[in-house]
């Protein structure tokens, strides 16, 4: 027992002695639900957001701990424990760091997850309970499905930020969330683990969100009350200052498109390489009159170059789309469609046949006497078509290289 708080220090396996797990006097023996909420500094709300928690648990019939990840200077700990929740101890080092400390401490086959200021409103968890009963793994809460207390969010995230980064990721991954950005939400013990979550701040909520839909999580969204901050507090993000929602504006954006280039840049990539292609067969013959216009050999370096930046856009989406694959249908899909052996067949072709139009052309121009007349003028379309065959075998070359190793690297894994 420690001195003037009624708890147990623990510290289970796996060990690591940065973390203590602080146990209160009594603890749910076999819960089936865990509350997992970090704190910072919440010595004003801790113990009114426990108590709230245990309505909760009690208003669902369901056994549950609360699991408190605490990196207080202040009283926040002995506070929470005192009301009955455990606490595990760690240092100050962000939100998104503070779920994956926890997980080998978390107890509950379902996690419900949140903040610790009483801005959410723990008394009623029985949507999200439902929901897992319904056989859902990933269950977002939506504060504007729900309630929003007045004062409760500023006019820029409630009007601005939080609808148009929404909007963003439901228009890249053709999802239908209602408020990404809602810190109140659930998902399996087995989600959390299979996430695998690497943000270590607040940009944990959005890969928490694109690796559920990479992972194919049976996703539910369920409505909740957010209220204001309660009387005396100041949240984080005021104390943290005006450059922090732009921040995580940044930052959310920044992982939609990381985790979903295949959606947000393979259609750019397809718009610039298949008209850049046509016009370059196009030309090939020689200019091209169109409503009066000429189009020459100008027009083809223009095109070489949309069709270059296209492919490499398609190959950046193809291996981001790979490397991201939670699942490995992705790696294996492609490993297939660029085996090995055959692409590099197609891609010496490409070579041979690029290689063969520039020395044409480059035989007729030395023949002309270094000059570029009527007569090489066909032959320098061809050549343009040869180079930019000659770029595109070694780009592909390359890729088939490049998604072959990470067929390797996923069979390993399967094998270990």
């Amino acid at each position: 027992m420690v001195a003037g708080a009624s708890y147990t220090l623990q510290q289970p396996a796996p060990v690591d002695s940065d973390l203590k797990l602080l146990l209160p006097a009594t603890d749910a023996p076999n819960p089936e639900f865990s509350i997992v909420i970090p704190a910072l500094n919440e010595e004003i709300t801790i113990g009114r957001f426990v108590e709230w928690c245990k309505e909760g648990i009690a208003a669902a019939g369901i056994e549950a701990e609360i699991l408190i990840i605490d990196s207080s200077s202040d009283r926040t700990a002995e506070i929470a424990v005192a009301h009955g929740a455990r606490v595990l101890k760690t240092p100050k080092r962000g939100l998104g760091r503070a779920y994956i400390d926890a997980i080998p401490y978390i107890r509950g086959r379902y996690i419900i997850m949140g903040d610790a200021d009483c801005t959410y409103d723990f008394r009623q968890i029985s949507g999200f309970v439902a929901s897992f009963r319904a056989g859902y793994e990933f269950i977002m809460g939506s504060r504007f499905a729900g309630s929003i207390e007045e004062g409760a969010m500023p006019a820029l995230h409630r009007y601005f930020g939080t609808p148009l980064t929404t909007f963003i990721l439901n228009f890249v991954y053709q999802t239908k969330f209602g408020d990404i950005h809602c810190g109140m939400r659930g998902l399996t013990k087995d989600a959390l683990q299979r996430i695998v979550l690497t943000s270590q701040g607040w940009e944990y909520a959005s890969e928490m969100i694109v690796k559920s839909y990479h992972l194919r999580l049976k996703t539910a969204e369920v409505p909740v009350r957010f209220l204001k901050d309660q009387k005396g507090r100041i949240s984080h993000l005021k104390r943290s200052g005006w450059i922090t929602p732009w921040r995580a504006g940044w930052h959310t954006l920044k992982i939609i498109f990381v985790y979903g280039s295949e959606r947000a840049i393979l259609p750019i990539s397809l718009a610039l390489s298949i008209p850049a292609l046509l016009v370059l067969l196009l030309l090939s013959a020689g200019p091209v009159q169109i409503y009066g216009v000429t189009l020459t050999s100008h027009t083809m370096m223009f095109a070489s170059t949309g069709l270059i930046l296209g492919l490499v856009l398609a190959g950046i989406s193809i291996l981001s789309t790979c490397i991201n694959d939670r699942i490995g249908n992705h790696i294996e899909y492609w490993g297939g469609k660029f085996q090995f052996t055959w692409s590099m067949i197609v891609w010496l072709f490409l070579f041979a046949v690029g290689s063969i139009l520039c020395c044409l052309f480059l035989i007729r121009f030395i023949a002309a006497g270094f000059v570029l007349n009527s007569d090489t003028a066909l032959f320098g379309n061809l050549s343009i078509l040869g180079m930019t065959m000659i770029v595109v075998s070694f780009l592909g070359a390359g890729f088939t290289i490049l998604i072959q190793a990470l067929v390797d690297r996923i069979r390993v894994s399967e094998r270990r």
